[in-house]
Order: C-alpha cells, then structure tokens, then sequence
C-alpha cells in the first residue's frame, strides 16, 4: 500500500508544491518517495510508497506508461495482474522495449494503454485508490476501488484543486482553510463516522467507492460546494459509477443458487482463490486471527491452501468480557498455526487515544479503532501484509440487527401506536445494566453493551412508523431526538435501503451497511489503524467475485435458527470444529464506556465542559450534558454517542490552529 496526493494548479507549480503534500503521508509510505509534473498543465503527482509487490527501483511511482500517455500514482494492489499481464502479452500488446519489472502498477498502466481505462477496470480484481493522468486527453482521472477499502478525498484549497490518501497531506496546502461542514458534524454526531461523499471540511469530499472521477484543468478553476452526484456532472466534473453492488444484489435475487451443497462448494472455491491471490506478495504476509466466525474462516482455508504454516495474531485484553485471545489460540492450535499473540495492559490501550486524532484526520468515533491499531502494530514486527476477515457480516447477514430489527417490526406493526409507545417508553425507563445483565443470565455469557441497544429499542417503539425508520434509529445515536449540534438544521438524508422491490428486509439492511457502514466505518477504521504503522491489511472477503456469488446464496442459508451467517458457519465447520463457536459475538470492542465514567472520567470532563463547548458552538452543551450525566448514573448507556463527542472534541482541539467555523 501507499500514499498519494496530487494537484491541479491555479498557478506556478513545482515540486515543492507536490512535495508538501507526500510528507505528511510518510507512514503510508516509507520506502520510497516522488513527484510528476506537467507545468504547462499545471498538474502534480506525488507518491509515498510501501513496497509491497517488485522492491526494485522498477516499482517506483508516479510511473508513466511506455508510450508516455498515462501517468499514474496508484495506492492499489492488483491481485491478478499476473494473468493480466499474460493476456496483454498474448495479444501483443505488452511494451515494446519490454517489461521494467513485475509490478501490478506497470501491469496496470499497460492495460488502460491497450484497453482504455473503462475497458481495463471491469478487468481487475484489487483494492485501489489512484490517479492517472491523461497527456493527449488532458484529463485526470480520480478512481476508487468497488467497496472502499483504499481512501480517496479531494476538493480545493484555496483555488487549485487537490487530492489525497488522507486529509493531512491537504491540510498541509498553504491555502488550506479548514471551514467545518456542520452537516458533516451532524451525521458524524448520529452515525460516528462521517459517510461518503462528505468529509468533515467544506469542499473537501471523499470519493465513493466504485466511482471514476473525471477533471480536466480548465474544470477544476472552479470550486463547487457540494460534491457531484455519482452517475452526475457538475462544473464541468463527471462522476461515473463502473460498479454497483445493487445491480449485484438484484442480479443475486434474480440468480439464486437452489442447493446449498452447490452454495457452499463454490462458495469455498471463490473464496479460497481470493485468499491464494491476496496471499502473493514480495514480503511477508500473516493474517489477523479474533477467534470469531469470519477471521476463522479466512485462516482456515488460508491454511487448508497453504503449503506453510500460516502467521497468525491476536491480541488479548484483561476484562475478560472483550476478550477472544482464548479463543483465537484454540482455534489456531486446532489449524496449526504460526500463532503469536499478546495481552495488554488498559494503560497501552488508553495510550493510543491521544494518537486518534491525527491517526483518522477526522472526526471518527468506532472504538474498536483502538483494538485494531494495538493488534496491526503487533502484526506489523513480523509481517508487512495481514488479512483480515472484514466483510463477512455485510454479506452473510452477520450483525444481530440484521435480523432482529425486521423480526422486531413485524411484532411492531401488529400494535397500535399508542399503545406500544406506552409500553416501550414505561420499559425504557429500566437501566441498561439490568438489560445486560438479564441477556447475562439467559445467554451465560457477559454482553455489556446489549444493555444499550435494548434500551434504546424499547424507547423508539412508539415513534417509527415503518421498517425504514426503525432500522435508521438502529444507525442513528440521535434518533428521534434533538440533535447536538449547533447548526447544520434540516433532516438528515434518507438512508440507502433501495436494493430492489418486494425484497426481505434482511437484505436491505445489509445492502445498507454494505454500501455505507462497511466503508464509512469498517474499511476506514482498518485503513487508518494499520496504515498508521505502515502495514497493509487485505480483505479477502470484498473480492467483487466472492460478493457476487455470496448475492447468490438465499437468504434461508444466511439466516437460520435465529441466527446469521449459517453457510459461513457450515464452511468453517468443514476445518473446525462447531462447538468452538458456539458463544455469542463479541465485536471487537473494549469498554471506553466504562473507562470514561472512571479512569477516563477527568479526560472527558474536560472535554465535555459546558462553557468551553458553549464558547466553540459547535455543540449545545445542555443536551450532551444530559446524555453524559444519564450515563454516569447508570441510567442510559450512552457510550457511542458520548465517544462521538468527544472523538470530535479531541479532534477539533489538535486542529483548532488549522480550523475556522463555517458561516
């Protein structure tokens, strides 16, 4: 994986202008550096590299194609390039002064001088995130991978228009503004994170996955203030989308597998060849190992494929209700691999917060994102390369919402309203400690956080009045409340739940988290954390062709029993055997709900004091002032919503230099 930046000058440019912005993205990066320039064009391309596939000087970017017509600077990683590179050679299209090397990047290149660049993505099977600038056409291309997992932003600072891997490397553009968007805020607020294609600043957007971004240089002189829509134009800029997982999810529906030996054969067979393909690399590779359902299985066929021990990690924490480091050895001992693990103290875990805020850039606010840095840092003394075993929820129906929101609206809709918002709001009223010791007792295991959820359930039962509703409110740690945020008035846009017509609800929930939560969320917070420390993580999960054929699979093999991820399971229990897995899901979490009413506590009473968040106006201290004292009574469990503001709060004070309110 790399870094990449680039720009589209108002003015002179030189090197140092493109230099400014690499930099900053030298953890991205840092084996090797450069920069492009076309002067007449006013265009810039800057890279920091992490050399992952050809160590060699041949790998160096920005690269130009042999006929000089494309350049590109390219954080990607191709996982057939080899078989790509065959075919341009069958066709006679390979250079004509012969291959430099073996990178995917030269690979890549070479395709889109055969093919074009419409042409050659169809084509690739990858995660990337790069720019590619055309001489003869004069155009730049902006291009983003299917599900987001490689970040893209751009926009403008000042009038020269600029992009990036992360925001810090346009931070560091001397006409740099920093105007909060406080739309961004308020979803950042509901959501936790900041979704596509909005950043937290104005006129900087994130690129949506699976879209091609096209600029020309007379087009970007003008800065827009929204974003174009995908599939859209706006000031001359065109937005393509050369994917979408909702033409997948309907085709799924109109092609589904009848039998689930079939299901489950190819469903080992997709999936093993994107574990083999992701496995290459010219440097070391392990794998991340949670001892839940979806990094078991991703170890396991690695494993069953591998002709050595696979390198496994996990890391282990003290409360024992977080922690899977057991079960992560007992599944490696039954697998036989090369397994490390380390336990670690709450103290190293309370010290990565401070690192938050420049880690993500932004405002963002998963705690799980301090588990994920602890455990790539470890990972990253041995392995420069970790699968991960991201995905499998958004596509096998493996978050508990999945299924229990709709099974809850069909209970829902058979009551009057009235008459369930008395009872919903009479049970609301109970703690979320009774909730989760109650689901303790029943399920014989410890859950801390299902306290909240139920909670929170019970006191909207009365307000939604459709499926939509309900599972927004599921999303949204403001639902159905005033929100905190000062500014940024008018109702929050409609989710993305529109897969196809007459379709279970599952499946539209998961088509939302899919398209949404997966990249806004999951596929950030695994980006920033790894990459933090330069290490490069893969999900092998997000292969297009293992989601096409998992949009196949019937919902009735996804979910059964009460339960998701039933053929998920039926694969896994092919290597492993099921009662290793027979526990509830933990998450990758750890209790900053209860570090901030105790160890903490000083940390975010300072953040959260009333007259210094009355002074920045950012958030309306009485309302979060109630959340913060309902949760310290034990009354309300109010931990994502209070990380949001304080995640913003932490942010906002690093970068107060950098910052000035938006109008």
């Amino acid at each position: 994986m790399c870094g990449i930046a680039g720009i589209i000058s108002s003015s002179r440019l030189d090197e140092r202008d493109v230099r400014r912005l690499i930099d900053p993205l030298v953890h991205r990066g840092p084996d090797d550096e450069g920069v492009w320039i076309d002067s007449e064009a006013g265009v810039g391309l800057g890279h920091r590299r992490l050399a992952i596939v050809d160590l060699s000087p041949a790998g160096h970017q920005p690269m130009e194609s042999a006929d000089g017509r494309y350049v590109i600077t390219y954080n990607a990683e191709i996982y057939n390039h080899s078989e790509l590179r065959k075919e341009l050679e069958a066709a006679g299209n390979a250079p004509p002064g012969g291959w430099r090397g073996h990178s995917d990047t030269e690979t890549f290149l070479e395709c889109v001088s055969a093919w074009g660049l419409a042409d050659t993505l169809p084509r690739i099977v990858g995660m990337f995130a790069f720019a590619l600038w055309d001489r003869k056409q004069r155009t730049l291309h902006l291009v983003r991978d299917r599900f987001g997992e490689k970040p893209l932003y751009y926009g403008w600072a000042g009038k020269d228009f600029v992009f990036a891997s992360e925001l810090k490397a346009i931070r560091a553009h001397p006409r740099f503004d920093g105007q909060i968007d406080r739309r961004a805020l308020r979803l950042f607020a509901a959501r936790t994170y900041i979704p596509a294609p909005l950043s937290i600043y104005r006129r900087l957007f994130k690129l949506e996955p699976g879209c091609v971004l096209t600029i020309t240089p007379e087009a970007a002189r003008t800065p827009l203030d929204a974003p174009p829509r995908a599939d859209g134009a706006a000031g001359g800029i065109h937005v393509r989308r050369y994917w979408s997982y909702r033409d997948v999810v309907r085709r799924g529906l109109e092609q589904r597998i009848g039998d689930e030996r079939e299901a489950l054969d190819g469903l080992e067979q997709v999936l093993a060849r994107a574990i083999t393909d992701q496995s290459v690399a010219d440097v070391p590779v392990g794998a991340f190992l949670s001892g839940g359902v979806d990094s078991s299985t991703i170890v396991a066929l690695y494993q069953k494929y591998s002709s050595t021990p696979v390198r496994t990690f996990t890391i282990g924490f003290e409360e024992a209700a977080f922690n899977e480091a057991e079960d992560a050895r007992t599944v490696a001992a039954h697998l036989g691999t090369v397994h490390s693990e380390r336990y670690l103290t709450v103290q190293e875990a309370r010290d990565v917060i401070p690192l938050l805020p420049s880690m993500y850039d932004e405002p963002f606010a998963d705690s799980s994102q301090i588990p994920t840095h602890l455990v790539s840092r470890f990972a990253r003394d041995q392995v420069t390369v970790a699968l991960t075993g991201d995905g499998g929820d958004e596509l096998f129906a493996g978050y508990n919402r999945h299924f229990t929101a709709p099974q809850l609206w069909q209970q829902l809709r058979r009551l009057p309203r009235p008459l369930r918002s008395a009872i919903g709001s009479s049970l609301s009223r109970v703690p979320s400690q009774f909730w989760s010791g109650a689901v303790g007792l029943l399920s014989g295991r410890h859950q801390p956080l299902i306290g909240g959820k139920i909670q929170k359930g019970l006191r909207l039962a009365g307000s939604v009045r459709n499926f939509d509703e309900l599972y927004s409110s599921f999303i949204d740690e403001w639902g159905f409340e005033e929100s905190p945020v000062r500014g940024g008035h008018g109702a929050l846009r409609a989710e993305d739940m529109d897969c196809d017509d007459e379709v279970p609800d599952t499946v539209r929930t998961m088509y939302f988290d899919a398209v949404s939560y997966l990249p806004g969320d999951i596929l950030c917070k695994v980006d920033r954390a790894s990459m933090a420390v330069s290490l490069e993580t893969r999900v092998p999960f997000l292969d297009h062709r293992v989601a096409e054929f998992a949009a196949r699979i019937p919902l009735d093999m996804k979910v059964r029993g009460g339960r998701g991820k039933h053929i998920l399971r039926e694969l896994l229990y092919r290597e492993v055997p099921s009662e290793l897995f027979e526990r509830p899901k933990v998450g990758f979490a750890i209790p900053v709900g209860e570090w901030i009413k105790g160890p903490l506590r000083p940390w975010a009473e300072d953040l959260l004091d009333a007259s210094r968040m009355a002074g920045d106006g950012w958030f309306d201290p009485a309302i979060v002032q109630r959340r913060w004292q309902d949760h310290l009574g034990g009354r309300r469990d109010s931990t994502p919503a209070l990380w949001a503001v304080l995640m913003f709060q932490s942010w906002v004070r690093e970068q107060r230099s950098a910052l000035s309110a938006a109008a």
